[in-house]
């Protein structure tokens, strides 16, 4: 006999966890959560909060030493005290980590229990045995079975990384080591050019490193190409050198001298680069090992991800997968929708499945990074006449009065009816400009709608209309507040 029995037991403690959680616990249904490390995941612990709360730091230094933008103001930024900022950081995690987590789980009472669990049983009948971390174990039984354990950050065959085959290799920083960092690195070196890589890059300029970029194609490859472009401008201007078409193959620590040693290809020839740390920001995989899904029948991919439908169900019916397990795009909030839907489809029967059409993407760069919706390039390819603009942010008042016009709006229309079809944007409040395309996107609203729509001078949004205007006007011959 099991020692537990439940309708839904939950695998890990992240945004997918808490999100179907909430919802099955609303709708009568009986949860128990398994989670083997610290509970709320991946976002509140080592990635959204921690991060973009240093960020918000690092950006504060930032614009202090760079006041001379605006006449009449003069300011400078001091040295940063790492431990302070990090205790900081911290102590905000450990609150969210109480207030939104352990208290919600108590508020709604479904129990949560700390040790691995393991899949057992059979296909056809699974189970969970879950080995307590206080030394006992216990069986758990559940109609229906959420698997929400996250992804990590990976670590590539680099020879030289330390490592479990080579102990005495170099030692390197991930997004999550390096935000506990006790002092601020003199130099550091970053392998990656995607969002982590982005953030850290920059976050670790403004408080004082002198930073370099390996990057293996562009800065945020899988966005527009206007938007690497604008990035390295952005960068280039804060003193971070970006390597493009550069691939670390090799990594030594210089005896004399104590510093990092990468030799990496550089479109085609060898290169040296040297740095006091090391950053390793190439992505990340999907954490399954250790949970014997194979017993239970259930796939996974080439990069450990366990294999779902839209539906989110694996190859076993009653074993379902949220979040960044699944391998699907790595976003808290996208985390959550998985989590809510499953449980409405495994006991409400609902049948939803996952759109990811128009899906907001941020990148929280200064200026950020924000798009929804299709790029010129996947018009294109999904063969659709695209016609698109894009619009300078000089041309966008509120930029204008920030006394920082680095970055654009880009809109991506249907040739044929004019309806947006995508956005992308590089500028203060990037991410606000994306969800505000979310709702355009979704209404099937065209460039000629909202170029006739009521915008609030003097915000980011109006560049919107603007960008839109563009399509049938010369925007350079506009005043500063014309409609």
């Amino acid at each position: 006999m099991p020692d537990m029995k439940v309708d839904l037991a939950i695998v890990g403690s992240g945004g997918a966890a808490f999100a179907a959680a909430i919802h099955a616990t609303k709708l009568g249904r009986s949860v128990v959560m398994i989670e083997r490390a610290t509970l709320g995941g991946t976002c509140v612990n080592t990635g959204c909060v921690p991060s973009k709360a240093l960020l918000a730091t690092a950006e504060v230094r930032h614009v202090a030493g760079d006041a001379g933008r605006f006449p009449g103001i003069a300011a400078s930024a001091a040295d940063v005290d790492m431990p302070a900022l990090i205790a900081g950081k911290q102590a905000l995690v450990e609150s969210m980590r109480a207030e939104k987590y352990a208290d919600v789980a108590a508020a709604y009472g479904w129990p949560i229990v700390q040790g691995d669990a393991t899949f057992t049983g059979t296909g056809d009948a699974p189970a969970l045995d879950v080995a307590r971390t206080d030394g006992t174990t216990e069986t758990v039984e559940a109609g229906h079975y959420l698997v929400a354990t996250g992804s990590q950050p990976w670590i590539p065959p680099i020879d030289g990384l330390a490592g479990p085959e080579n102990p005495s290799g170099v030692e390197y920083l991930t997004s999550t080591t390096a935000m506990e960092l006790d002092e601020v690195p003199e130099s550091l070196l970053v392998l990656g050019g995607g969002y982590v890589a982005l953030e850290q890059a920059q976050l670790f300029a403004r408080l004082g490193s002198k930073v370099t970029m390996l990057v293996r194609s562009r800065l945020a490859s899988r966005e527009e190409p206007e938007a690497s472009k604008a990035l390295i401008g952005v960068f280039t201007d804060e003193g971070i050198r970006v390597v493009r078409r550069a691939t670390a193959t090799s990594v030594r620590r210089d005896e004399t001298t104590g510093e990092v040693v990468a030799t990496a290809t550089v479109s085609g020839g060898t290169q040296e680069f040297r740095a006091s740390r090391l950053l390793v920001a190439l992505g990340r995989r999907p954490v399954t090992h250790g949970l014997n899904l194979e017993a239970v029948d259930v796939k996974t991919g080439d990069l450990g991800e366990m294999v779902v439908d839209d539906r989110l169900s694996s190859s076993n019916p009653r074993i379902w997968a949220a979040g960044d397990v699944t391998g699907h795009r790595e976003f808290v909030y996208v985390a959550a929708s998985h989590g809510t839907m499953i449980v409405e489809n495994a006991f409400a029967g609902a049948d939803r499945e996952v759109d990811y059409r128009h899906l907001p993407r941020v990148t929280f760069t200064s200026p950020a990074l924000g798009s929804v919706g299709m790029t010129e390039a996947e018009v294109l390819a999904a063969g659709i006449a695209c016609d698109c603009r894009v619009l300078p942010l000089e041309y966008v008042p509120r930029a204008l009065v920030n006394r920082d016009t680095r970055g654009f709006i880009k809109i991506v229309a249907d040739a044929a009816t004019g309806q947006i079809l995508g956005l992308t944007a590089v500028a203060k409040d990037a991410g606000e400009l994306a969800a505000a395309g979310v709702y355009l996107l979704e209404a099937g609203m065209s460039v000629d709608q909202v170029a006739h729509q009521w915008a609030p001078y003097l915000t980011m949004a109006e560049g919107i209309k603007i960008a839109c205007q563009s399509f049938t006007t010369e925007v350079s011959m506009l005043s500063c507040c014309a409609s």
